[in-house]
């Protein structure tokens, strides 16, 4: 590990609506800069004293049902709708254990723990990357499309072979992988994007991926000034976007605040790389709020879609030690 004298980063977050909160950037006086992670061993988390479902799962699939038919009379494509679970705890949120323990189980590409205002911090580890600029070089890898990863060989292998030949997440793929490319393309003189995705997979998750790359035309445009231009993509949010964000805030019963937007950093030649934050809770003293949404296209199945959020919550929750 060596450190850096600042302001020569900037890091922070940028939340989910970008009209409704504003984004946390802030320039470290120093930067500690250092390899990747290694994983030790797992710290022991003490169990929480409470566990709330928001909303309940009865009412997660009443509102994907109702999602879906909002798809067909608004003329929409795609619509991602999220739920929570809050934890309560007798004592400080052990976020260093929790954070060690993602790191242990190879958890995600990108695992992060970002101060928000008012003093709580936003941390998980997400597998997606919303764009990564070195040079001239930019880098997308959306996910779109997800199956559980499975404990036994066999099972796991039959979820990612449904998952590659699933009509429906293909078409929830495309929605997004189009949404990418279009916002890329007035930045880059040119793009490369695959034909069709491949699998790529977290130790909860199978998904689907697509690596798109492309090679600015203006050197000055910065990483998170791409970032800002891709951010919502139809991952976290749907299409077209801004129908898609006022339906969001129809049917969840919370604000999302910093959940689905972007965490990262940025250099002073404007380098850097942002992730979608995803796979995160939002810490203060004592309490966690969890996420993890789905994306509904009209070929949705609401109880699917319910099992898939639980999934998703799998990541944390194995981090934790518990089994909800």
């Amino acid at each position: 590990m060596h450190s850096e004298p600042g302001p020569r980063l900037a890091v922070g977050v940028l939340p989910f609506d970008t009209e409704a909160a504003p984004g946390h950037i802030v320039l470290p006086e120093t930067a500690y800069v250092t390899g990747p992670a290694r994983a030790g061993s797992r710290e022991a988390v003490a169990a929480p004293v409470a566990v709330r479902a928001v909303p309940e799962p009865v009412r997660h699939v009443e509102a994907v049902a109702r999602a879906i038919k909002t798809l067909g009379d608004r003329g929409m494509r795609k619509v991602v709708l999220a739920r929570a679970l809050d934890l309560d705890f007798d004592s400080d949120v052990p976020l260093r254990a929790i954070l060690r323990n993602l790191v242990a189980d190879g958890a995600g590409r990108y695992i992060f723990a970002a101060g928000l205002p008012g003093g709580r911090t936003l941390a998980g580890a997400t597998p997606e990357l919303l764009l990564s600029r070195y040079g001239g070089r930019v880098v997308s890898h959306p996910h779109a499309g997800s199956a559980p990863r499975s404990a036994d060989p066999v099972t796991d292998r039959e979820n990612a072979e449904t998952l590659a030949s699933s009509r429906k997440d293909h078409i929830e793929h495309a929605v997004l992988t189009e949404a990418v490319v279009e916002t890329l393309r007035p930045f880059c003189r040119r793009l490369d994007v695959p034909r069709k995705p491949s699998l790529v997979s977290t130790p909860t998750i199978w998904h689907l991926g697509t690596v798109v790359t492309g090679e600015l035309v203006d050197p000055d445009v910065t990483a998170l000034r791409l970032a800002a231009a891709l951010h919502p993509t139809p991952a976290i949010c749907g299409s077209p976007t801004a129908e898609a964000r006022r339906l969001v805030n129809e049917l969840e019963p919370f604000d999302r605040g910093y959940y689905a937007g972007t965490v990262g950093w940025m250099d002073a030649q404007g380098d850097g790389e942002w992730a979608v934050s995803i796979r995160c809770a939002e810490a203060g003293p004592r309490s966690l709020r969890l996420y993890a949404g789905g994306g509904i296209v009209p070929a949705s199945d609401p109880k699917a879609e319910l099992d898939e959020t639980s999934a998703k919550f799998q990541t944390l929750l194995r981090a934790m030690g518990l089994d909800l």
